[in-house]
């Protein structure tokens, strides 16, 4: 998987920005945007756990064959695109509240069918779930960490929106090519794509502070949810690796 986005989509005119919105507004601003995101965060662990609980065994091993099979996982990155192209366009501000949530709603579920295969081969082909926590503690604690460093700084990164996104691009490229041609794409690829989601973290962190809404609370959800997501995707690639 990948991560390519554009500029901010979201982004409002400079004066209108949650940098120059009152001291309340601000807070109230970051308080109910990263609620959403703890939000979306646990609605994806608990659709894990109901998938793993409730899908009988058989059907589950057909799911993840049929993903990962030939060109299966090529047509799961295309879908799961598609699906995020919406619910990027539904989560922007400009939408009423009740389709900004079902935006957030389809993203978290389209990450929930996404990360099917790894975990799948985690619990049951590897046996061993606590790579999934390990994970994620990892990811919780980088991302918070990240999250310090932007907040603390405030510096301004949307500047580094067009070299995030040409990385991206490259990335995927890589990713379909390995998916065509049969290679393994290795430890050292899911290695800068940690690194890569981590510049993503600070970037869209930035972009929070300085370029979203104050009314914008779901779509900055999303982005950083995105984010938080596709590091832990790489983290426990890693992790998986270093078990071979």
């Amino acid at each position: 998987m990948s991560h390519i986005d554009q500029n901010n989509p979201y982004a409002v005119n400079i004066e209108n920005a949650v940098v120059h919105a009152p001291e309340n507004e601000r807070t109230a601003f970051i308080r109910r945007t990263y609620t959403h995101l703890t939000g979306a965060i646990l609605a994806l662990i608990g659709l894990e756990f109901v998938l793993f609980n409730a899908v009988p065994v058989a059907t589950m091993q057909n799911m993840v064959a049929t993903m990962t099979g030939g060109y299966g996982w090529l047509l799961v990155i295309v879908g799961f695109m598609a699906v995020s192209w919406v619910a990027r366009s539904w989560a922007n501000s400009g939408s009423p509240a009740p389709l900004q949530y079902a935006g957030l709603t389809l993203y978290v579920g389209a990450w929930g069918i996404t990360l099917l295969p790894i975990l799948y081969i985690c619990i049951n082909v590897l046996q061993d779930p606590s790579l999934p926590a390990t994970a994620g503690v990892i990811t919780g604690v980088a991302f918070l960490g990240l999250t310090a460093v932007a907040f603390i700084t405030r510096a301004d990164l949307s500047n580094w929106g067009r070299y995030l996104m040409i990385f991206g691009f490259v990335a995927m490229g890589v990713i379909v090519a390995g998916i065509l041609f049969g290679f393994s794409l290795g430890l050292w690829f899911s290695a800068l794509m940690v690194a890569f989601m981590c510049a993503y973290i600070l970037y869209d962190t930035s972009n929070v502070i300085h370029h979203f809404g104050v009314d914008q609370h779901v779509a900055a959800s999303l982005v950083l949810f995105a984010d938080v997501v596709m590091l832990f995707f790489y983290v426990l690639r890693i992790l998986m690796a270093s078990r071979d």
